[in-house]
């Protein structure tokens, strides 16, 4: 029985239509949903995240969802303990716990393993922070060639982890990373890909249908909640370039360009990431209901 086998992860790039498939098998198999979106942590961040509608919640229970305030943060250690503390739970009740997202680092914290290295240092972190981005990375690309390949030149707060590391430390963060081990856990990795421009479409149409849900006004909504640029939650694709369209620096066609554009991007990096190192069973649903998918998911589970 499924019940009684391995933990289901459902992982790919972003507007592939995961979260559907989950709650299909979830409600095939009798499952449990944790969520492994980046951002679905951040209370508030609704439409900009896409996240489950709260009828489907209340269909299929969900974990991991809204558990963080708006300006609080969230990291792959905490995700990592959520996750060893859920799924006996889940377990516990006869449920099936299912494992869905497109956050690489959050992902990589259990299925690959996660460095846990040594504490902050608040005043050199601080220090890292006010330095420009390129130079942060420039630096990196120095001190850890290994590490700047695998970190976007973009992701400040990874960037500067790994500068912290090896100030603190005087090793690279990629040779201690090799320390690091995934959880102890029986594994079935289903991957979601699909056909190029169909996926292009997908994005397309789940900008358009984000602004026309009121993305605009939910990112308002949060800049007068006090949402800043330094927080966490902020870093979330659709809240930069919403508040630049605020901001009179972008006209409304503008922001979904912009929207589509860098949505795009991240689906690649996604997906670079994705084929990396892990052992998955990569499915093609272009064209392919959810309901279709999870009973594919289900017989090859079943099957094993």
């Amino acid at each position: 029985m499924l019940r009684e086998g391995p933990v289901v992860v459902i992982l790919g790039p972003t507007a592939v239509g995961k979260s559907s498939v989950a709650i299909e098998l979830a409600m095939r198999a009798g499952g449990e949903i944790i969520s492994a979106d980046s951002r679905a942590f951040f209370r508030g961040l609704d439409i900009v995240t896409d996240k489950p509608q709260i009828e489907e919640r209340r269909e299929v229970p969900h974990h991991l969802i809204d558990i963080v305030g708006l300006t609080g943060s969230y990291d792959a250690m905490m995700f990592r303990s959520d996750v060893e503390r859920l799924i006996p739970e889940i377990r516990a009740r006869g449920r099936v716990p299912i494992i869905v997202g497109g956050g690489t680092l959050y992902l990589g914290a259990i299925l690959r393993g996660i460095f846990t290295g040594p504490s902050a240092d608040p005043e050199l972190r601080k220090e890292l922070l006010s330095e420009p981005l390129d130079e942060l990375y420039g630096r990196l690309r120095e001190v850890d060639p290994q590490a700047a390949i695998k970190i976007h030149a973009n992701d400040r707060l990874r960037i500067v982890r790994a500068l912290e590391v090896h100030r603190i430390t005087g090793q690279p963060i990629s040779d201690l990373q090799k320390e690091a081990t995934p959880l102890r856990l029986d594994f079935a990795i289903f991957g979601h890909r699909m056909e190029r421009e169909a996926h292009r479409r997908a994005i397309a149409e789940r900008v358009r249908e984000m602004l026309a849900d009121g993305l605009i006004d939910e990112v308002r909504s949060l800049r007068a909640s006090g949402l800043t640029e330094d927080h966490q939650a902020h870093r979330t694709i659709g809240i930069p370039e919403t508040e630049a369209f605020l901001d009179g620096k972008a006209s409304r066609q503008g922001l979904e360009e912009r929207l589509i554009v860098n949505t795009w991007k991240l689906a690649r990096r996604q997906m670079a990431w994705f084929k990396r190192d892990l052992d998955v069973t990569w499915i093609d649903i272009t064209g392919r209901s959810p309901q279709e998918v999870a009973e594919d998911i289900l017989s090859r589970v079943e099957g094993k």
